[in-house]
């Protein structure tokens, strides 16, 4: 075990290889642009730049590690044919590397990938791709995937946790420091399995040792944050999914001491957060992102203090995000904003209750958005279940006073979690 944990610190990416990888992508992967964010630089008193991933042809960064990996293979592993498990923006880009090269591949995704994320991986696959529906996260679909690539004797490409794959990300930082004549004082990168922030970390590490890499993880799947801190790749027990592009039980094997020594620091943002910054890129500036790609922003409100005048980049990891998603989303942003509140509302059975409930119970700007009842003649109180969203969290104290002292308060359901899943 010693020997494989010193294997693993003595590798790190070297810069020669990063930019090997960088010509070898270049016939599938743009160079994404450097946009300052005119309303982020305002809001943080800071210059904001956003690395525009999103703007890939596959939508996300992946298909540099993917394309790079495939293309570092042998033409009898490439015969064979290739493996991979993902979420979703590997499988896209490794489905894409396929296609373009002429080689067969089968993808590994979670059954609760979203179903746009399935049918982007089959169109760019076409022919040469096969998707294979497996578990419910990507630790699941990864085991699976490794199975089959031994049982069939095929290449495994991971999505993360694999040295072509890290140099084929790495490439960002080479394209960041060429495009930002501006020393860069921070660069926040969302982290999955740590690929990424991995191939960053060499760059900046190299040539510019005084920018600082900040990783930023969900809250629901802090895999990296918790092994850093306990130090020791550990597997978390249980993960929010909802963050699917940076939602894993345990990060890579090979990223983990990279990030352990490198990053500068690992933060964790509520999922209610980061919806609240998809929506605020979607209406205020008109840009699509999937949860993963909007963490690194929905990050910079920890650090407002700190990055007052600094040069700051955020990684826009990804777009690829379901328009289905879109009232899942709202609910979590007006949740976590503390503007859609919940309640068991126990109404009188007598003429007039809900009535009396609409125009003395609720203030003038709230608004009922869920609504179920069951009325049950042998009680003088009826329970429903009521979804109230306010103007302002400061309307929330003075609506149960007004509930209490009329004798319609239930319960409070927001701060209940197992009662508030079943119940809603």
């Amino acid at each position: 075990m010693e020997r494989w944990g010193e294997w693993i610190m003595a590798y790190f990416p070297k810069i020669e290889d990063i930019k090997t990888a960088a010509e070898t992508i270049r016939e599938v992967a743009r160079v994404t642009p450097l946009d300052e964010s005119i309303r982020l630089s305002k809001q943080y008193k800071a210059h904001i730049y956003l690395k525009r991933e999103d703007l890939h042809r596959v939508r996300s960064y992946k298909i540099r590690g993917a394309f790079n990996k495939i293309c570092s293979l042998t033409k009898e592993e490439l015969s064979q044919g290739v493996v991979c498990a993902s979420a979703g923006n590997h499988a896209q880009g490794m489905a894409f590397a396929c296609n373009h090269l002429g080689i067969n591949g089968t993808v590994f995704m979670p059954s609760v990938t979203p179903k746009q994320k399935i049918e982007q991986t089959k169109m760019f696959g076409g022919d040469n791709i096969a998707v294979v529906l497996e578990g419910d996260t990507f630790d699941d679909s990864s085991k699976a995937a490794l199975n089959f690539c031994e049982e069939n004797n095929m290449t495994f490409v991971h999505a993360f946790d694999d040295e072509k794959v890290i140099e084929g990300q790495g490439t960002i930082g080479l394209e960041l420091l060429q495009q930002l004549n501006e020393p860069i004082d921070y660069v926040f990168v969302a982290i999955g399995g740590g690929g990424l922030a991995s191939g960053l970390c060499s760059i900046f590490n190299a040539l510019s040792p005084e920018t600082k890499i900040i990783g930023v993880e969900p809250e629901g799947a802090p895999s990296m944050k918790t092994s850093i801190e306990k130090g020791k790749n550990t597997r978390l027990k249980q993960i929010d999914k909802f963050i699917d592009g940076a939602a894993v039980k345990r990060v890579g094997d090979l990223t983990f001491p990279i990030c352990q020594k490198y990053l500068h620091e690992m933060v964790t943002v509520p999922e209610g957060k980061v919806c609240q910054t998809i929506l605020d890129l979607y209406n205020r500036d008109a840009i699509v992102v999937e949860p993963a790609g909007a963490l690194t922003i929905s990050a910079l409100d920890d650090y407002k203090d700190i990055i007052k005048d600094k040069h700051v980049v955020c990684i826009v990891s990804g777009g690829n995000n379901d328009i289905t998603r879109t009232a899942e989303i709202k609910e979590r942003a007006l949740l976590y904003g503390r503007l859609k509140h919940y309640f068991i509302v126990r109404f009188p059975q007598r003429p007039g209750a809900l009535k009396q409930f609409v125009a003395e119970i609720l203030g003038p700007d709230d608004d009922i958005t869920h609504f179920e009842y069951s009325k049950k003649s042998s009680k003088e109180n009826a329970p429903a279940i009521v979804g109230i969203e306010l103007k302002s969290p400061d309307d929330l104290q003075p609506l149960i006073q007004r509930m209490k002292a009329n004798n319609f308060y239930g319960d409070y359901l927001n701060d209940k979690p197992d009662l508030f899943q079943y119940l809603v």
